[in-house]
């Protein structure tokens, strides 16, 4: 028997689909189905046919259609074939090796294909960054302007607080252990270098990641999502140029000079603790900084902070950029792009210190 469908099979034609089916005759032992004549099939159309094709099924015919089976009627039995999966393990069943290699295989080809989007990210920030010095209408220098008094004289006031407390903590407890062996002076050295060569430059890039990073990347997600960044490429825009360059070199500057201020407010947490604390006069503290202090201990805190800035600008415009489809997934990249942040700050710090000490510096 070959079933020829016709016409519109939706559900304001249920009452007429449901009487034709079930006149169709039973007993047959094929039954060819033929929807080249079917002009629209939703899934209520699609539900009844399935029913009938399953009677029939049952009474011992074999179903066949001529040509590929309707789309909504495969997605039907994709459905409730899923639906009838047996339940999974639980979550503390042992796996097989086999999962376990499969995982790890995966796991791997993930994150080989983010290193490979991440490295031609950068690659596509240098090459716009060379078409831009070409031209200081490419370089955008109002929007730069911009994004360094965002992210860097915005910033100022809760960087030096931060750098301020926590050098009269060191200072403090610095103090308190030196005391039991009668080198209090040495507290001065001890502010100096922590702050100088570490601590200020560290704190300051966290602070950034957390504050600016997460910033970039909810700006650029957001325009993402209300296809902004669509209407710049339709336009015959960089939106590379527009969205990320600016935001990456106006954080190149800002992070070095937030570090100097860091570093200043330092050592006056130092010397103002040094004083109340420690008997030590002004003049007496800044000539022990001055003779605890070698020539590259400023320039070894100071030179970090530009590949500091570099990696938070990037996380977070990247993540920005991934954002697609909903305010959940905007709200997590935003996270993700600081916790990056700040994890790849600290990595490349410790990077820095050994470099630093296999050189002297």
């Amino acid at each position: 028997m070959t079933l020829g469908l016709r016409g519109a099979w939706r559900i304001e034609n249920i009452a007429e689909i449901e009487h034709a089916l079930a006149s169709l005759p039973a007993g047959h032992a094929r039954v060819r189905i033929d929807s080249g004549a079917l002009e629209a099939l939703d899934l209520s159309g699609a539900w009844l046919l399935r029913e009938r094709l399953a009677g029939l099924k049952e009474s011992g015919a074999s179903i066949e259609f001529a040509g590929q089976a309707p789309a909504q009627l495969v997605f039907l039995q994709d459905m409730l074939a899923d639906a009838h999966m047996p339940p999974a393990a639980p979550a503390d069943a042992p796996a097989s090796l086999r999962d376990a290699l499969a995982w790890v295989g995966r796991t791997s080809l993930e994150q080989l294909g983010r290193v490979h989007d991440a490295t031609g990210y950068l690659g596509r920030l240098a090459l716009t960054l060379r078409s831009a010095l070409r031209s200081a209408h490419h370089l955008r220098i109002p929007s730069i302007t911009r994004h360094v008094y965002e992210t860097g004289i915005q910033a100022v006031p809760i960087v030096a607080l931060i750098a301020f407390l926590i050098s009269v903590i060191v200072a403090y407890l610095g103090a308190q252990q030196l005391r039991q062996f009668g080198a209090e002076i040495f507290t001065v050295d001890l502010v100096a270098i922590a702050v100088l060569r570490e601590m200020g430059v560290l704190l300051t890039a966290i602070i950034v990641a957390g504050r600016s990073g997460s910033a970039f990347a909810a700006e650029i997600g957001v325009m993402r999502l209300n296809e902004e960044v669509d209407a710049l490429r339709s336009m015959g825009i960089d939106y590379f140029e527009v969205l990320v360059l600016p935001r990456v070199i106006g954080l190149l500057i800002a992070l070095p000079l937030l570090t100097i201020v860091a570093d200043a407010m330092g050592l006056m947490g130092g010397a103002l603790l040094s004083s109340l604390l420690l008997d030590i006069p002004l003049p007496q503290y800044i000539a022990r900084v001055q003779d605890a202090l070698a020539p590259t201990t400023f320039w070894a805190g100071l030179i970090k902070a530009p590949v500091f800035a570099l990696l938070i600008a990037m996380v977070g415009t990247y993540r920005g950029m991934q954002v697609r489809s909903s305010s959940r997934e905007l709200g997590r990249l935003t996270t993700v792009a600081v916790v990056q942040s700040i994890f790849l700050v600290i990595l490349a710090d410790a990077i820095f210190a050994i470099i630093f000490v296999e050189l002297d510096f």
